[in-house]
């Protein structure tokens, strides 16, 4: 399914798809965060958001449930409790940031949104429930591919640009404007390293079905496995499949990093799609 460019639009604000690459910085209001960054207390997460902000991050994601292997699920009421302080106090401190929820249940969400989130961004695809959840909220939906066990019956890009067609066309029927509709690979998600590199490498084909895009590289494992690094050593890394990504034509980027990615983007973006930041000149300092 194709279609044309236009913007997402957000609390005033619009990202225009294709005019550059969009930092989204992460917010883990969780204690078991796989990157050990985790923030229990609003207060800290609303902090955290607004240092992204200041990096330069355009969109802010903030989850309350670690989607890391081998993690123990929690229950609503645990993620509610979690998760609902850390957005009100995200929007409290930055009444104009756009906010991305990261969770998959349709109940959090529309409890999440009336917080004050904007986004949803599901680790499990577009059911149906959750698609309604964000229809009706009037709500950008951020569909990700994911598998609970990392078989593919045939090639892994095959499978996973039809599950996100499929799945975008069906938002899109439920009311859900198409520049509305954002894809993410789900690299590292039901997905073996060379699953993950195989998709690295054939974003454009992700591009070219034509709705908005987005990449979660950061600290993943896959990066650990080729650099030998801890996770919290794996800027230089994720940086490589930012450079790329943009190179690709992905709309935005998700990371922990959000400075030194910031820099990636914003020098990509400037070879890529000829993006000057504000005040340029071509006079030596």
């Amino acid at each position: 399914m194709t279609r044309g460019r236009g913007a997402l639009f957000v609390r005033g604000r619009a990202l225009a798809w294709g005019e550059r690459t969009y930092v989204m910085g992460i917010v883990n209001a969780t204690p078991d965060s796989f990157s050990g960054d985790g923030l229990v207390d609003p207060a800290l997460a609303a902090q955290r958001a607004l240092a992204h902000l200041a990096a330069g991050a355009d969109l802010i994601d903030v989850g309350a449930e670690s989607t890391r292997p081998g993690n123990t699920p929690i229950s609503d009421a645990t993620e509610r409790a979690r998760l609902l302080p850390a957005v009100r106090a995200i929007r409290a401190a930055a009444p104009d940031a756009i906010l991305s929820v990261d969770t998959f249940k349709p109940e959090v969400f529309r409890d999440a949104h009336a917080a004050g989130g904007d986004l949803l961004n599901s680790i499990w695809g577009a059911p149906p429930e959750l698609v309604d959840a964000a229809a009706s909220c009037g709500a950008p939906i951020v569909v990700m591919h994911n598998k609970a066990v990392a078989v593919y019956e045939r090639d892994v890009l095959d499978e996973v640009l039809a599950f996100l067609d499929d799945a975008a066309a069906r938002c899109v029927r439920a009311g859900i404007p198409p520049d509305r509709v954002i894809l993410d690979p789900g690299i590292g998600f039901g997905k073996l390293p060379e699953h993950s590199l195989a998709l690295l490498r054939a974003l454009d084909r992700l591009v070219a079905l034509g709705f908005p895009t987005l990449i979660g590289t950061s600290r993943k494992s896959t990066i650990g496995k080729l650099t030998g690094r801890t996770v919290d050593a794996r800027e230089f890394g994720t940086a490589a499949t930012v450079a790329l990504a943009v190179a690709a034509g992905i709309d935005i980027v998700r990371v922990h990093d959000v400075a030194e990615q910031t820099d990636v983007v914003r020098v990509a973006d400037a070879i890529v799609r000829g993006w000057r930041p504000a005040g340029w000149t071509e006079r030596l300092p």
